[in-house]
């Protein structure tokens, strides 16, 4: 009877053992995600960015968490921060919620852009993945390093546990052989990098795809962001680029 409960317990977890390797199914991860604000402002302006620093915090945190179970994830906003509040308000992404559906190959995210909510239905990204060899440690996991390019010139790195099953991560990056646990933006000053796994049992409510905001496609969104902000120059841009991840 005791063997017969840590089996089902095993289970609920949502662990498969083989051979020594542990394989996770379901559970929840937090990522911290650490925004460098004071870089994002360099564009080689004149002075006022560097009165905007002057009340500004250098470094931003803020936490999501990435629900999963089988082929489904949603990546939605978590604890908050014991931070300040940023004198100019939340920046692009800081709400964003994304639900991923493998097995169909679909996408439901809600993301607020200024005060206008978006409703994205759309097929999943395609990411041409590079792996290499290089590896590192995050969360406890053994990661392995892989980078791609995304809007033509933004360049990603992605740190993955083949531990994990599901193949989601943060946002709405995927696709590699595994869980990704660590990504690296390096020309948004941005990453994000899991400070736990926790394996638990996930309700089918828990993996529910937001329903709010205008509904639109990804090409959709693009569009109507860079008609408005077609003026903003060198912000406009990264700014788009913050608000398509």
């Amino acid at each position: 009877m005791k063997r017969n409960s840590s089996i089902i317990l095993s289970i609920l977890l949502g662990i498969v053992q083989i051979s020594n390797a542990q394989f996770i199914l379901k559970g929840k991860i937090e990522f911290e995600k650490t925004v460098n604000q004071h870089k994002q402002m360099d564009l080689g302006d004149d002075g006022w960015a560097t009165t905007l620093k002057k009340q500004t915090p250098e470094f931003k945190h803020t936490y999501f968490n990435l629900v999963f179970s089988g082929d489904k994830t949603l990546y939605a906003p978590g604890r908050e921060s014991n931070e300040k509040p940023s004198p100019f308000g939340e920046g692009p992404a800081s709400s964003n919620m994304v639900y991923t559906d493998f097995a169909n190959q679909r996408t439901v995210a809600a993301k607020q852009v200024f005060d206008e909510s978006f409703l994205i239905q759309d097929s999943l990204r395609k990411y041409q993945w590079h792996l290499t060899k290089d590896t590192r440690k995050i969360a406890g996991f053994e990661c392995r390093r892989a980078f791609t390019v995304i809007m033509d010139s933004v360049f990603v790195v992605a740190f993955y546990t083949d531990e994990i099953v599901s193949v989601g991560g943060p946002e709405s990056f995927q696709g590699l052989p595994g869980m990704i646990l660590g990504i690296v933006i390096p020309r948004l000053y941005t990453n994000w990098y899991a400070t736990k796994v926790q394996l638990e049992e996930v309700k089918e409510a828990a993996i529910a795809p937001p329903k709010k905001g205008k509904t639109t496609n990804y090409s959709g969104m693009e569009k109507t962001i860079q008609d408005s902000l077609k003026r903003w120059g060198k912000w406009g841009k990264k700014y788009i680029w913050q608000i398509m991840i």
